[in-house]
């Protein structure tokens, strides 16, 4: 372990200013951040004590829970609902960790009128349990109150190293730690959490929360090593398994963003990822950058291509910033794949929506910054002015930790391929992978899901292999 912390170099976000304009001036700076501060306050707050319980009572306890199959990590809804009615808090926290090891973040940004809620019985009448808000309300009770931990086994069973601290990353390190593993993160930022921490606004997701989800999977036993880079400076998964882990698992989710490469212009300047935006205004919510290292300024005419939850969260950030925002959509709205509230949320806060309309070419000024859309629209082709535009049309894999490892096989598109059994090993013996690196981009709680089918593959695994090595050793006695 020291070897590799000896080798791991500190990594900073970067930062690029991208503003073919004026730099933002000082008085602009103190005016707009006054007013961003309050446009990033959290949208949806959560219950208070007697509401939580008044809502918790509304439940049917029906005989063929319907919310639970709504579930993809199957969570006892109607008890851990039930527990809560009764203000049994301890109890209601146990039995949705016995599922989820992220119940503060799921409960904020999951689907769940996709999910649980939409399968609510009073869904009919417009009425479903607020399931989401109930599960906030007893994770957020559990970690302000302190309540006492659960009970952990001694991490004797194997060691397990975990790459990436995403959704699937930290599933798979709680799960295993709960079991007796004694199990290391490695994180190539200099902090953990992933895409909960970078990738979803502040007003979704508060980042006090994912450090206190974090901080609840470190209680278990799991260990951090953060600017640690797996796949450069020497720290490859051979290092990892001759520092002694028995089983490796990859968790790096799809970090690289799908281009525009052959469009025109795609190389002006202004023309940017949203995953970049994203992380710049969360930095600079955190206190890491500047306001003007935020590569949109008020006012400016903003595009976000794209259809799904990424372009939502573009969207609504920039509206947020100041800007006049404006989503380009290559189908119909009922063809979106972004969840129904997140679009009603984008257009009560102001976003304009073009659909039906693709991205012939950018149109560039002569200092080489994007100054219009050549647009495929209904009404035919037309050039419309926008100062910068945000693309959300999908990602991909980094290829840095399969590049440096033998025996890996992926997909033609980079997607790792794994086997059924042990669930979730690749073709490389003791390497396993889970979530957005194997299945494509998805939800949370989708990541969530495939990681604890992984983690149960990774623990089948090591005992078995233990049990081989005790096997020899008893045949090398004889």
């Amino acid at each position: 372990m020291l070897l590799c912390q000896l080798k791991c170099v500190i990594l900073q976000p970067v930062v690029y200013k991208i503003d073919c304009k004026n730099q933002f001036k000082d008085n602009n700076n103190k005016l707009f951040k006054s007013m961003e501060s309050n446009s990033f306050q959290v949208v949806n707050e959560i219950f208070t004590t007697k509401e939580a319980i008044d809502e918790a009572k509304r439940c049917l306890n029906c005989k063929v829970p319907m919310c639970r199959k709504g579930c993809p990590i199957d969570n006892d809804i109607p008890e851990f609902v039930h527990q809560l009615s009764m203000g049994n808090m301890g109890k209601a926290m146990s039995i949705i960790n016995d599922k989820s090891n992220l119940p503060a973040i799921c409960g904020r940004v999951c689907p769940h009128e996709k999910q649980c809620q939409g399968n609510c019985i009073l869904n009919k009448k417009g009425k479903s349990i607020q399931i989401g808000k109930l599960e906030c309300f007893i994770a957020d009770f559990d970690t302000d109150m302190n309540l006492i931990r659960e009970r952990i086994q001694k991490n004797i069973r194997g060691r397990v190293a975990v790459i990436g601290s995403g959704p699937a990353g930290l599933t798979v390190a709680g799960d295993l730690a709960r079991q007796g593993f004694d199990v290391t993160i490695f994180e190539g930022q200099n902090v953990a959490g992933g895409v909960l921490m970078y990738g979803i606004p502040e007003y979704r997701l508060p980042k006090t929360v994912v450090r206190k989800e974090i901080a609840k999977i470190e209680a278990l036993g799991v260990n951090f090593v953060l600017n640690c880079l797996v796949g450069e400076n020497n720290i490859t998964v051979d290092s990892l398994f001759d520092e002694g882990y028995d089983a490796i698992f990859i968790g790096t989710g799809t970090s690289i963003p799908m281009n525009m490469n052959g469009v025109k212009g795609a190389d002006l300047r202004g023309v940017n990822q949203s995953t970049y935006l994203l992380h710049c205004v969360n930095s600079y919510n955190e206190g890491v950058i500047s306001r003007d290292m935020v590569p949109i300024n008020p006012g400016e005419r903003v595009a976000v291509i794209g259809g799904g939850n990424v372009a939502m969260d573009a969207a609504r950030t920039a509206i947020r910033l100041g800007a006049d925002v404006t989503v380009i959509y290559r189908s119909t709205q009922d063809k979106m794949p972004a969840i129904p509230s997140e679009y009603n949320d984008a257009v009560a806060e102001g976003v304009k929506f073009m659909w039906e309309s693709s991205t012939i070419d950018f149109v560039g000024n002569e200092k080489n910054c994007l100054k219009a859309i050549h647009l495929n629209t209904p009404d035919g082709e037309k050039n419309v002015e926008f100062n910068r535009v945000f693309l959300a049309i999908g990602s991909r894999p980094a290829n840095r930790i399969v590049s440096t490892t033998a025996g890996i096989d992926v997909d033609e598109r980079g997607y790792v391929i794994v086997n059924e059994r042990p669930m979730g090993m690749t073709t490389r013996s003791g390497v396993f992978a889970g979530g957005d690196v194997v299945h494509h981009p998805k939800t949370v709680v989708l990541a969530m899901k495939a990681a604890k089918e992984v983690a149960s593959g990774i623990a089948q695994y090591v005992d078995a292999i233990k049990l081989l090595e005790d096997c020899k050793k008893l045949e090398e006695k004889g």
